[in-house]
């Protein structure tokens, strides 16, 4: 009786943990992750598509992959989104607010772009939208993170991050399945390339943008504590108390570019090298295998059926239920606690690739395997974002996360 009375409170108490993702500022990173992922695709995997249908050779394609350059180079201008201000626009909705709203137009208008031009007739026009378009689609990232990492406490950001992920993945599918879906729709012959059909399936992922700005428009500009002014910061407030121009360019430097950097090793002094070393390494075994785990199915006997339904749908749908249990778990148990857990988890499933291999193709053990590593990699991921989140200064937010990521 005591057995069974502690189980139901005990699932009475994970029911009540389930409802932070009904508090407002969670259940909002859904909606601006579903505006994050958005733009991805469409600038890589789905634009493929696209030009390989309007003639496109396969080497010209290729070279397109340079655009997600643009996402990894991206702590090269957040200092710029931590510490400039955008006239007016600024002082209307506050620092992060104005970043997120101006990168999220600059993203629907760069679709828009991209739905008026034709590859068939030149690259040139489409090339250049592409790179705005996922410059602006970056940048919306890291204001993003930075509004993320200041609406919540650290014991939240797990639950942020699940709520931010799950939002993030159905824009990809949108974007990707969703996209060729619409396409197809619109193109009456699919024999002959028509730049129609693709001219709507972007004007409507350029109106999806919408949930975006919308959700910001609708949201709080977020105080962080010790912040009385959102769009008064360290490099604004280095420059008020400059004496010239050139003295103001010099301290706005530093304390936009080398103050992140000098605030980190300040702060953590000698474990800032494990820190380092644990953000570098945490996610590795995980990157390492996702490389090799199609070849792997191939090589067992899995049919593009099986890996699609089951690695890809299922699969994400497993990693989504980790990130929210991992979210759960940040806020019960703590955010250290369930990052060890998470490291624990994802190098012990790892080993479960291992027994597969043993067995060949059985669907039952691929099933129980990607069951396990997704749910663990979601753990994890809420839990390392959680955990990056909270070791960020507020004064640098955008660029610290930047760079850590």
């Amino acid at each position: 009786m005591s057995s069974g009375s502690s189980r139901a409170k005990g699932l009475t108490r994970f029911i009540a943990d389930l409802r932070i993702y009904t508090r407002p500022h969670v259940a909002r990173m859904l909606f601006l992750g579903f505006s994050a992922g958005l733009p991805l695709l469409l600038v890589f995997g789905t634009l493929s598509f696209w030009l390989r249908e309007a003639g496109v050779d396969l080497s010209t394609i290729g070279f397109f992959s340079l655009v997600g350059l643009v996402y990894g180079f991206k702590w090269v201008w957040s200092p710029f989104v931590d510490q400039l201000p955008i006239p007016i626009l600024t002082r209307l909705m506050g620092r992060r607010r104005s970043w997120l709203l101006v990168s999220q137009l600059v993203v629907a208008l760069g679709l828009c772009g991209m739905a008026l031009s034709d590859p068939a007739l030149g690259l040139q026009r489409i090339v250049a939208l592409a790179l705005i378009t996922a410059f602006a689609s970056a940048t919306q990232d890291i204001a993003l993170d930075a509004f993320r990492i200041e609406s919540a406490q650290v014991a939240e950001q797990g639950a942020m991050a699940a709520s931010y992920q799950a939002g993030y993945r159905g824009a990809m599918l949108v974007a990707s399945a969703g996209a060729l879906l619409i396409a197809a729709a619109f193109d009456a012959n699919e024999a002959t390339y028509e730049q129609a059909p693709w001219a709507v399936t972007y004007f409507i992922m350029a109106a999806l943008m919408g949930v975006g700005i919308i959700t910001v428009l609708l949201s709080a500009e977020p105080m962080p504590m010790g912040a009385s002014e959102t769009a008064t910061t360290p490099a604004t407030r280095a420059i008020a108390i400059s004496a010239s121009p050139v003295q103001r360019l010099g301290q706005w430097l530093l304390v936009a570019f080398v103050m992140p950097f000098f605030d980190f090793i300040k702060r953590y002094r000698y474990d800032a090298l494990l820190l380092l070393a644990l953000i570098g390494t945490y996610r590795i075994s995980d990157v390492v295998m996702g490389v090799m785990a199609n070849p792997f199915y191939h090589d067992m006997g899995f049919t593009k059926d099986e890996i699609a339904t089951i690695s890809k749908v299922y699969g994400v749908i497993m990693t989504l239920v980790g990130a929210a249990l991992g979210g759960v778990l940040s806020l019960r148990i703590g955010v250290i606690r369930t990052l060890f857990l998470g490291a624990l988890l994802s190098a012990v499933t790892n080993l479960l690739f291992a027994w597969l291999a043993t067995r060949g193709h059985d669907l039952t053990g691929l099933v129980f395997t990607i069951s396990a590593d997704n749910l663990s990699a979601g753990i994890a991921s809420a839990a390392f974002i959680a955990y990056l989140s909270g070791i960020t200064n507020l004064n640098y937010s955008a660029t610290q996360y930047a760079l850590f990521s």
